[in-house]
């Protein structure tokens, strides 16, 4: 189950659970409460016309045939029409019933006048108000049914400081029962929105942390630098700078956390793969060295210690030309972002590129030529001359002597092309590698192949590409650079 549901789920069950209780004590204390207050209301009632039934009861005008100011008050008082409103809740009867016993617990009032002359003595509240205790009862009109229950509360009637006899308010439970059925919607209504607010909230957390553990995630994806091999097999694929995820709070900090992992574990990585790279590619000239100069320690005539000394100077300069490309391409490979200050032209890169190497081509006996429109984008013009100085210097090394090598420019691309062998179809693909060469015309030995390798670098800067293809003869290798709405969205 993915991080997602499972937090949703745990939210949602832990707010379910909550609201399930919460709604469960508020729903079973919904009718004992409303039952508190109503008892309440009946002790200070039936206490209050206790007292104003104590004259009466000591006129005996309680008696039959007669009708004192209390009894005649009260015997039709539920006639009376009522139109009330309680909160929200509509009124149209009155159902409290008052009954007066005397001291043996016969009923001598009904407002109701149902149960006149009936003996009461024997119900728990009479009984118990007559003995000077809180007498109270709640008993069931039809034995089965609750909700015919009645509350009885009973009140005693002083008379010259005695217990003279006991009043007696009654309230069915169906009169009340309405407000407590509105009580418990209302609970019932709350709780279902609580729950789906509470899912809501849920979902909008889940969605809120997920979003940032997915962003987290795809940050340490993309992060995943190609190790030394793998750039090199495949420098079009080379991953984009990836930016930390601004994120709140923990997550924020665990992304800078995760960057500053990133870049002390790519820091090693890249020093351990270029120490092991180094190595291997140090061993044969510092090999050739030390056999040299092992010889020229003996006495050799001059002929053979002139050639062991060119050697060491070849070797020498070999190790120079590894290490200065070594550290053009370190330089290039810790570069995230280019100086776009400056515009640069294309056809003015590639004229400083000749310029420098016109020597060298008029030793191999190799013409320069420079055709096409020009072209201007937001490029670093150091970093482009020096890839086609690289591109130059490749194709010299390989062209044979009076021959030509072609520069051709076209909007926004380069494309350097000589009449040398080209390169089998099979190791196409792996031009760009560190320290992949391919043996020269001659046969001697070719560069260091770093050179191919900085410049994969440098189009990957410029959210550019290189393409290599042969020509039979020759080989062609083309430069497309991004525009520069092309380069804001590579950046």
């Amino acid at each position: 189950m993915r991080l997602g549901l499972r937090l949703f789920f745990a939210f949602f069950l832990i707010n379910g659970l909550a609201a399930f209780f919460v709604l469960r004590v508020f729903m079973v204390e919904v009718k004992p409460s409303v039952r508190k207050v109503t008892e309440d209301t009946l002790v200070e009632t039936a206490y209050a016309l206790a007292a104003l039934a104590s004259a009466d009861l000591a006129k005996n005008l309680f008696q039959p045939g007669q009708s004192g100011p209390f009894a005649t008050q009260l015997s039709n008082y539920t006639q009376k029409p009522i139109q009330a409103w309680i909160w929200d809740a509509r009124k149209t009867t009155l159902d409290m019933r008052i009954t007066v016993t005397d001291a043996q617990g016969i009923v001598l009032f009904d407002s109701q006048g149902k149960d006149q002359g009936s003996d009461y003595s024997r119900w728990r509240d009479v009984y118990l108000t007559l003995r000077g205790e809180y007498g109270a009862r709640t008993t069931r009109a039809v034995k089965e049914d609750e909700s015919s229950s009645v509350m009885y509360v009973s009140a005693p009637i002083m008379v010259n400081g005695q217990i003279g006899g006991v009043l007696t308010a009654s309230k069915p439970s169906s009169s009340v029962q309405k407000i407590v059925d509105s009580a418990e919607q209302k609970i019932l209504r709350g709780g279902l929105l609580f729950v789906l607010l509470s899912a809501g909230v849920g979902c909008a957390v889940t969605w809120w942390f997920v979003l940032h553990v997915r962003r987290l995630r795809n940050y340490a994806q993309q992060v995943q630098a190609p190790t030394l091999n793998e750039s090199t097999h495949h420098p079009a694929q080379m991953p984009k700078p990836v930016a930390v995820p601004n994120m709140p709070g923990e997550l924020g900090e665990l992304a800078q956390a995760m960057d500053t992992m990133r870049k002390r574990l790519e820091g090693r990585d890249y020093i351990e793969g270029y120490v092991r790279a180094l190595t291997h590619e140090l061993k044969s000239p510092v090999a050739a060295i030390r056999g040299a100069g092992e010889l020229l320690q003996d006495d050799l005539p001059t002929p053979d210690r002139i050639m062991f000394a060119k050697q060491v100077v070849d070797q020498s300069l070999r190790l120079q030309n590894l290490i200065d490309q070594l550290l053009q391409l370190s330089r290039l490979e810790q570069r995230q972002q280019l100086d776009k200050t400056h515009s640069c032209s294309l056809m003015g890169c590639a004229q400083q590129a000749m310029n420098a190497l016109h020597s060298t081509a008029q030793q191999y006996g190799i013409a320069l030529q420079l055709k096409g429109a020009d072209s201007h984008g937001p490029w670093e013009a150091g970093l482009v001359t020096l890839a086609i100085s690289n591109l130059l210097q490749n194709a010299l090394d390989f062209s044979p002597e009076d021959r030509v090598i072609t520069l051709e420019l076209s909007p926004h691309r380069i494309t350097i092309s000589d009449q040398g062998p080209g390169v089998p179809d099979a190791m196409l693909t792996r031009l760009g590698e560190r320290f992949f060469t391919t043996p020269r015309p001659n046969g001697e030995r070719s560069g260091t192949g770093l050179g191919l390798s900085i410049v994969t670098r440098i189009m990957h800067l410029h959210g550019g590409s290189m393409a290599i293809r042969n020509l039979h003869p020759g080989l062609a290798v083309t430069l497309d650079f991004a525009t520069e709405n092309q380069a804001i969205k590579s950046g």
